[in-house]
């Protein structure tokens, strides 16, 4: 990479097709929000400045930007007059950039970084313009690409403004658009909105630049490279065609999915060889999977990590903070949260664990709660190495069960247990001898004087 790299993310749509309050970029897919993809491929290419241009009707795009890249990453586009202005509009934060510019869409998060590579190969001192193209299986609304007889660009067509012959065309424009910096903004200083909407279209810099001797490339892309969304119809769409790809990657890196349409992914999901994902699996954000897992039907991950060869499920759910070792057991109907399990510990059923340290070879029985939560601070429980939790143990937070110990069965835990002690905190069994006959024939009779009364 010998020319510094920039990139300008448009991100000021109005999205009034999503009808949601939040704006349309920040919708995710695949776990992360739309926009966020885009910031990632331009992080993913070497550019060395990002500038999002936001409305000023969603001020949460610009917040969200300020938390990705900093404070001095957007611009605003008010008001709105085109994708030609909105590119303009980040011009004053691109001031003293010499390098190459990529034009990409906080609505289209699927354009590959590597494509955008091809980009950048092919725009040279020659092509002073790269346009990334599609052929289209249904090119409808879509701006046809109309190239010479030497590949280059002729012009783009409006599929509105198209003669039939044109239209018949399925080669199609993507939007993304690479250029040199000097050149890119002298040539949108051209650009007029003679125009129905009165507004300055980025697809008019190919023909000016031609009336210059600017040469446009044009690198033909997969279709999906510029898959759009404006609707939660293809929100879904969107989503859909993610978690298909995110699928078939994880199975030809070996994972055994038994049903795959039911295993739903995260863009940062990592999932080793050789891990068996049984159906109705969800992967949120941060999940990492280690070789040889067993993961059981309907579990639900976020920000969990699984050690080699643990036995997970069914019904299980790990919410953040969630840390399992080799070989750990957590059964059905078990929720752990914030919590580390050492090699081989164990939670096989009704339990919940959260903002505990579990030892190596720990046993926590069914119907463990860690009552880890005043109603203002969370505290943390540690249970060391082989010990024994007995069914339906209250641990009251922060409390810690020694190396071997155990908790008797019922038991509400307050104060620590010693290594290899036992804690047992309940009420003595007091029998009452004959009180259940003595209750029963009450209750006979009385059911009776009121059955001779009605």
């Amino acid at each position: 990479m010998s020319r510094a790299r920039a990139a300008i993310i448009l991100a000021a749509g109005q999205g009034t097709r999503m009808k949601s309050e939040l704006p349309k970029v920040l919708h995710p897919v695949g776990g992360r929000a739309m926009l966020d993809w885009a910031i990632a491929a331009a992080a993913k290419i070497g550019a060395t400045r990002t500038i999002v241009v936001t409305g000023a009707h969603a001020p949460a795009v610009g917040e969200h930007v300020a938390k990705a890249l900093g404070p001095n990453a957007s611009v605003i586009q008010d008001p709105p007059l085109g994708t030609a202005h909105a590119v303009r509009a980040a011009e004053t934060a691109m001031a003293g950039f010499d390098g190459d510019v990529i034009i990409l869409y906080g609505d289209a998060p699927f354009v590959p970084p590597a494509r955008l590579e091809d980009m950048f190969t092919l725009r040279t001192e020659k092509n002073g313009i790269v346009v990334l193209a599609f052929e289209a299986r249904d090119p409808t609304g879509y701006g046809r690409v109309v190239r010479n007889a030497d590949g280059t660009l002729e012009r783009i067509v409006e599929h509105k403004d198209a003669s039939e012959a044109e239209r018949a065309n399925t080669l199609c424009n993507s939007g993304v658009l690479c250029a040199d910096a000097k050149t890119l903004f002298g040539l949108l200083a051209k650009v007029k909105n003679e125009n129905a909407k009165r507004e300055y279209y980025l697809t008019d810099i190919p023909a000016i630049g031609r009336a210059e001797g600017v040469q446009t490339q044009v690198l033909i892309g997969e279709e999906s490279d510029a898959m759009g969304v404006n609707s939660k119809v293809e929100l879904a769409a969107a989503e859909a065609a993610f978690q298909q790809r995110a699928r078939i990657g994880a199975m030809e890196a070996g994972v055994t999915l038994i049903d795959p349409a039911t295993v739903f992914f995260s863009y940062d999901t990592e999932i080793a060889p050789d891990v068996v994902i049984e159906p109705n699996i969800f992967f949120g954000p941060g999940v990492k999977i280690a070789k040889g897992a067993l993961i059981h039907a309907f579990c639900h991950f976020e920000r969990t990590e699984v050690g080699e060869n643990a036995a997970i499920g069914p019904f299980a759910r790990f919410r953040p903070g969630s840390k399992l070792g080799k070989k750990v057991k957590i059964g059905n109907f078990v929720e752990v949260k914030n919590s580390v399990f050492g090699e081989g510990a164990k939670a096989s059923h009704l339990a919940y664990i959260g903002d505990a340290d579990v030892g190596p070879r720990a046993n926590l029985g069914a119907g463990t709660i860690v009552c880890n939560y005043d109603g203002f601070d969370k505290y943390r429980t540690t249970i060391g190495a082989d010990a024994f939790i007995g069914s339906d143990t209250a641990l009251v937070s922060p409390v810690t069960i020694g190396d071997r110990a155990y908790t008797g069965t019922g038991s509400v835990i307050t104060k620590d247990v010693p290594a290899g002690a036992l804690g047992v905190a309940r009420s003595r069994q007091v029998n009452l001898e004959g009180w259940a006959d003595k209750n029963r024939e009450k209750k006979l009779k009385a059911k009776a004087e009121k059955d001779k009364r009605e």
